[in-house]
């Protein structure tokens, strides 16, 4: 069991924190719909935000599993 993204889905950072990673998704996202950018540019920027996308649901699925198991221990006592 994980909690966090698997390792090389970064830039730079391999796993950061979901907070940094979900600014950098928004940012992405930002300068994708503003436009303006060249073909490669969007591309690129398109698979940055679909790696950031990957990296915040496993961050977010890590989460759910650790509620999920704290209410199933509750429930035992």
């Amino acid at each position: 069991m994980s909690t966090q993204p698997e390792p090389g889905t970064g830039q730079g950072e391999e796993n950061p924190p979901y907070e940094q990673a979900r600014e950098e998704l928004i940012e992405v996202v930002r300068r994708l719909e503003a436009g303006g950018t060249t073909l490669e540019e969007s591309l690129t920027l398109w698979q940055r935000g679909e790696q950031l996308a990957g990296i915040c649901q496993a961050w977010l699925d890590g989460a759910r599993e650790r509620l999920e198991q704290a209410i199933a221990s509750d429930d035992e006592d």
